[in-house]
């Protein structure tokens, strides 16, 4: 598996310390992050997941843990927006140049609005993939706020992923 992709030379070039895991990807998981996260033997709720989004006419990444629900109604909220739906998969492949699977917050091929659920502040550190199916990325939340550009904001809601 090749380990530089348009996330990690986003992660080389911020100077923002990070760590490279792999794991071994399953495509007919039921939830990838979960599966993710139970391959690397990490939590859950420290496994984030990548959405993409559109609200209003905006489209945006939520990214929240993988034992987590996205909530439309809080993502349209912290948007901005009155509204928000799911981005059709073969979109978000074409928009954001990375494969189901294997979509991450960095790197995206056009700089969209991230937001980072907020519950990532109280943990040391979180991990988000890494442009390629099984490959994730662990960095601090506050560096992922930065080299993201990223807003906190609440858009998790419990529940199954």
């Amino acid at each position: 598996m090749s380990k530089a992709t348009r996330a990690t030379q986003v992660m080389e070039k911020s100077g923002k310390p990070y760590d490279l895991l792999e794991y071994d990807y399953d495509p007919d998981a039921a939830s990838i992050g979960l599966q993710a996260a139970q391959a690397m033997g990490l939590p859950p709720a420290q496994v984030f997941k990548t959405l993409m989004v559109q609200a209003g006419t905006e489209v945006c990444l939520a990214v929240l843990p993988s034992d987590r629900e996205l909530s439309m109604k809080a993502l349209a909220a912290a948007a901005g927006q009155k509204h928000a739906a799911m981005v059709k998969p073969a979109d978000a492949e074409r928009l954001s140049g990375y494969k189901i699977g294997g979509i991450s917050p960095l790197g995206q091929k056009k700089r969209l609005r991230t937001f980072l659920d907020a519950s990532a502040q109280t943990l040391p550190f979180l991990v988000i993939n890494g442009g390629q199916r099984g490959l994730q990325i662990k960095l601090a939340p506050n560096d992922l706020i930065a080299v993201a550009q990223a807003a906190y904001a609440a858009i998790a809601t419990a529940g199954s992923p």
